[in-house]
């Protein structure tokens, strides 16, 4: 009898593992540069959670919501900023009721130095350096929040001549942790471990000094077929997912 039982187990689980391998499906995602971490450590959960894969691209939300009004082949975007989904459901690209904000952005000055950019951010104030490092506002959302605290501080028009733009965040990255330039504007999450910021040394910018980056996500009309797509926009709203946006220093939409 046990045995009888433990065949039909045996053969039941088989039938379960040859299910899903048969339905995995694998979609195409825009990932805005500054999630790059995060998403990463989503995608991975969200295969073994599903069996479905999704295969990532990072770079400017701009430049993908351009690609995509061209016929880029991306499902899904996880833009940056609201402003990109929105202008691709308005141009009818998007499957209706998917758009929706899976995580708040936290900007940060930062230095590769340690000890060099104080808690309240007064060395913009000081000076005494050479390059300030930024993404381009007009294709990063994380630019134009750079932009926007530097105005806000009277200190747009004196530093402006300093700047050394990016394509994107990861690119303003590089320019900083390679000591192209000394400081500049990144996301909290390239660079925050166990909480803090992790090497270097960073004031993270007060959400009221900028607007908020609100990162906004919409599935595709190009992927309303394929079974992983939405599966992977749901997953971003799961636990586990949550967790490991929180992680990364955002804030999770109300």
């Amino acid at each position: 009898m046990f045995k009888k039982i433990s065949l039909s187990l045996f053969l039941t689980v088989l039938l379960l593992a040859d299910s899903q391998s048969g339905s995995a499906a694998t979609t195409l995602v825009a990932v805005a540069a500054n999630f790059s971490k995060p998403m990463t450590e989503i995608a991975a959960e969200f295969e073994k959670a599903t069996g479905h894969s999704a295969h990532l691209s990072f770079g400017s939300s701009g430049k993908f919501v351009s690609q995509l009004e061209n016929g880029g082949p991306f499902e899904v975007l996880l833009s940056a900023d609201e402003k990109g989904p929105q202008k691709l459901e308005q141009d009818g690209l998007t499957v209706p009721n998917t758009r929706f904000v899976y995580a708040l952005g936290r900007l940060v000055l930062w230095s590769a130095t340690s000890g060099y950019v104080d808690n309240e951010g007064k060395i913009l104030t000081a000076g005494g350096f050479k390059h300030l490092a930024l993404a381009d506002p007009k294709l990063a959302p994380y630019g134009a929040a750079a932009v926007e605290v530097l105005k806000k501080q009277g200190l747009f028009d004196k530093l402006q001549p300093l700047f050394v733009q990016g394509e994107n965040i990861a690119q303003t990255y590089q320019f900083i942790s390679t000591a192209n330039a000394e400081l500049g504007f990144v996301a909290l999450s390239q660079v925050i471990e166990n909480g803090k910021i992790g090497s270097g040394s960073g004031w993270i910018i007060p959400d009221n000094d900028h607007a908020p980056i609100r990162q906004g996500a919409v599935l595709m009309k190009k992927g309303a077929e394929n079974p992983a797509a939405p599966a992977l926009l749901n997953f971003l709203k799961s636990a586990p997912a949550l967790a490991i946006i929180k992680k990364y220093g955002y804030d999770l939409p109300q």
